[in-house]
């Protein structure tokens, strides 16, 4: 299958978010392989241009678009560098997954449908232009960056889907904040009289912040706060480091903590960890099956936070929301509005604390930023929000939609489901440079995204791009 070649090319080249130099210069030389007219502007976006085939030339251009970038999560225990290595893929009955590592199949797997359907000397079609974006995962800069007048088309179709079967006409808009709590390291008093430890938080499913926030899943990050909160009313203790999650986008699957207990409490916070670790995974049984909440000594420790510091970053984060806030009104099972408390990071001089809010509704997204800003700045001594993105508003009138919908239930005799999507898409912000776009999205069967858990299915790829295949020939 073509379109699964092509991916395998894309796996061996790194692609990180903000590093996407290689795989931007690895389309342009396909594009001249192919003969394909080609344009890369200054944000390392890159357009491919092909001609209507005969019979189409009169029908109005269509652009197909995905991202090149790709989350990089890892396991801990993966020996994995995501700016050198290839992604390691193998095939597990219908799914191809990576080993330790996130698959990249969002969005390398719309790629290359788009560049399988361009090359397709036997798909009938109109004029296409491939518009490949970066830094959709981390700041969606591509988008943004992309200049008025640069695309002719007037219909877009989005190949940022994961859902087999669905075409997604609307997505929730989005914004970060940023919160740093700066500190002076400290000695450790008297460092006889204390018993150093590691708390460590691991085996979670993390997930995608959007698709996945309303799963029930756990946050490391939450479920080591909760201990040290609690022993905040149990003990006094000293709080060394504290480290959990990786990027805004993705739920937060490990975290750990080093602190010092009083050597009298040694014995006693075994046994509050073992009650505490109980308690957890009841809470999370039919949903976290390899959940691990581990205490093992350590080294003492040579410097500690402040302690008046640390207790108040531990009441910041447990007060800080995480997870679905509400539901939409307008369409049932859709998350309306959500925050992902992502990342607790150790900088030289102080902590850094990502989160990620999301709405469908603008109004909704700056009410729980703000709630978010409240909470941090218990302990924080700076917090800022990102620009934040659009969200895009469904639009059921959709010429595009219509095709799209027929296609699939002329092929697979059943309807798609039409739906909006909780995670963001650079729809939106194409819509305030280019207002007349009529655009759908769709995409493969995908689990697991933004998480090494992430696996892409073979038969719903084929499905997928064979339904492309069929809209582009009815455009």
């Amino acid at each position: 299958m073509q379109v699964l070649e092509i991916f395998s090319q894309i796996c061996q080249i790194p692609r990180p978010s903000k590093h996407e130099e290689r795989i931007s210069q690895w389309l342009q030389d396909f594009a001249r392989e192919h003969h394909i007219e080609c344009v890369a502007d200054e944000a390392m976006n890159v357009i491919l241009r092909v001609p209507a085939t005969a019979g189409y030339e009169d029908h109005p251009t269509l652009i197909l678009q995905a991202h090149m970038d790709m989350v990089c999560e890892k396991n801990s225990d993966c020996d994995h560098n995501f700016m050198t290595d290839p992604i390691e893929t193998y095939v597990d009955g219908d799914w191809l997954k990576a080993r330790g590592t996130t698959l990249g199949a969002d969005n390398g797997i719309g790629i290359a449908m788009a560049l399988a359907a361009i090359t397709d000397p036997d798909l009938q079609h109109p004029a296409i232009e491939c518009l490949f974006t970066v830094d959709e995962e981390t700041g969606l800069t591509g988008a943004m960056k992309l200049q008025d007048g640069y695309l002719k088309g007037t219909r877009l179709i989005n190949l940022d889907s994961e859902d087999d079967g669905q075409i997604f006409i609307g997505c929730a808009g989005g914004i970060d904040t940023l919160a740093k709590m700066h500190y002076t390291p400290q000695n450790l008093p008297a460092p006889e009289q204390w018993f150093p430890v590691r708390l460590i938080v691991s085996g979670l499913m993390g997930g995608h912040s959007g698709d996945d926030i309303n799963k029930g899943r756990a946050n490391a990050n939450k479920v080591l706060v909760g201990f040290l909160q609690r022993l905040l009313t149990r003990t006094t203790f000293q709080l060394a480091a504290i480290q959990g999650g990786n990027l805004r986008n993705a739920i937060a699957r490990e975290a750990e903590a080093t602190i010092c207990v009083p050597m009298a409490y040694k014995e006693q916070l075994r046994v509050e960890w073992n009650l505490y670790t109980a308690e957890v995974e009841q809470a999370y049984q039919t949903v976290e099956h390899d959940i691990r909440l581990e205490l093992e000594s350590c080294d003492m420790p040579e410097t500690i936070i402040p302690e008046a510091q640390a207790h108040r970053l531990i009441m910041a984060l447990q007060a800080c929301p995480h997870g679905m806030i509400a539901m939409s009104k307008d369409m049932p099972g859709l998350v309306e509005t959500s925050t992902n408390l992502a990342s607790v990071k150790m900088k030289e001089g102080y902590i850094e604390v990502n989160t990620s809010q999301r709405s469908s509704i603008e109004a909704s997204k700056h009410w729980i930023k703000r709630e978010v800003e409240y909470a941090l700045a218990m302990a924080c001594d700076e917090v800022t929000h990102g620009d934040g993105y659009p969200g895009w508003t469904p639009n059921i009138h959709s010429p595009l939609l219509d095709i799209t919908r027929q296609a699939y239930t002329d092929l697979f005799g059943t309807e798609p489901q039409v739906l909006a999507i909780h995670a963001g898409l650079e729809c939106g912000l194409f819509l305030e440079k280019y207002p007349f776009l009529d655009m759908v999205s769709i995409g493969p069967q995908m689990y697991g995204v933004h998480s090494p858990q992430e696996r892409l299915s073979l038969s719903s790829t084929d499905r997928c791009y064979r339904w492309l295949q069929a809209v582009l020939s009815r455009c």
